[in-house]
């Protein structure tokens, strides 16, 4: 019987180590077939300060910066593509795209549908209107009469379902800022981090500011399921806040109080 159960438990080890190289030998396939490519193609929406075309139409941001950077550290040049927000995953597992790096939130479904990196910055949801309604519309309830844009799958949509907002869904966040300035829509729902960029004095909405901030979240990057870009992420992240970089880039696009530390 001794004989018998040992035999049992090296057949259940070698079961389990033949598991673990199948797995790690699917995380090494997409990351050689990135490699092979010779690039990154990362999947992103016209998002400042994280991912936006600058006079020449090249893509700049905290987000475009970082992920050349890594591209580089990669050895490999990278290929910005816009998307449709809410076909991130069908472009991913797709493979048009080998990553989304875009101010995402690392929710709970974002999680289960990609290989996702650590957290690196903090973000929340806010409310974007016009000056002359903002000491109207200071708390969420006080917003329920309003007709909001939001862009299409994001986490301002997810907040405009929870607190039962009227709202509709548009292309990017950029695209509810211009219904917002245009009239055709009350309010929008977009990420602290753009309306700190976009809204108020000295930008292209200095009628717009913004009051309610309706949850708080934090950003990471998207891979393919099980693909081992993302702890080589997590990698070059502790090495680029370590030597600076990472804080350089964010005071360049004025995002660093906004960072999470990577240890």
């Amino acid at each position: 019987m001794k004989q018998w159960m040992k035999i049992v438990a090296i057949l259940a080890i070698a079961v389990l180590a033949l598991g673990m190289m199948s797995a790690c030998g699917k995380k090494n396939a997409d990351f050689d077939e990135v490699v092979a490519k010779g690039k990154l193609v990362v999947g992103i929406t016209d998002f400042e300060p994280m991912d936006y075309q600058d006079a020449d139409k090249n893509w700049i941001g905290f987000d475009a910066d970082m992920a050349t950077k890594f591209a580089e550290s990669l050895g490999l040049g990278v290929e910005f593509v816009e998307i449709e927000w809410d076909n991130k995953v069908l472009e991913l597992d797709g493979k048009t795209i080998d990553c989304v790096w875009n101010g995402m939130t690392l929710t709970d479904e974002v999680k289960s549908a990609m290989e996702t990196s650590n957290a690196y910055c903090n973000n929340a949801q806010i409310v974007v209107l016009p000056k002359a309604n903002a000491d109207k519309y200071q708390t969420a309830e006080d917003c329920k009469d309003l007709k909001f844009a939001v862009e299409n799958g994001s986490a301002g949509k997810a907040v405009a379902e929870e607190n039962n907002f009227t709202f509709i869904e548009v292309k990017d966040q950029a695209s509810a800022l211009m219904e917002v300035a245009a009239g055709t829509s009350d309010a929008a729902i977009i990420d602290s981090l753009m309306a700190a960029a976009m809204v108020g004095e000295g930008t292209s909405y200095a009628d717009l500011t913004y009051t309610v901030k309706l949850n708080s979240e934090e950003y990471g990057v998207g891979f393919r399921k099980g693909s081992a870009l993302a702890e080589r992420l997590n990698a070059f992240f502790k090495s680029a806040w370590a030597d600076g970089t990472m804080q350089t880039v964010a005071e360049k696009y004025g995002v660093q109080a906004a960072l999470i530390e990577q240890k």
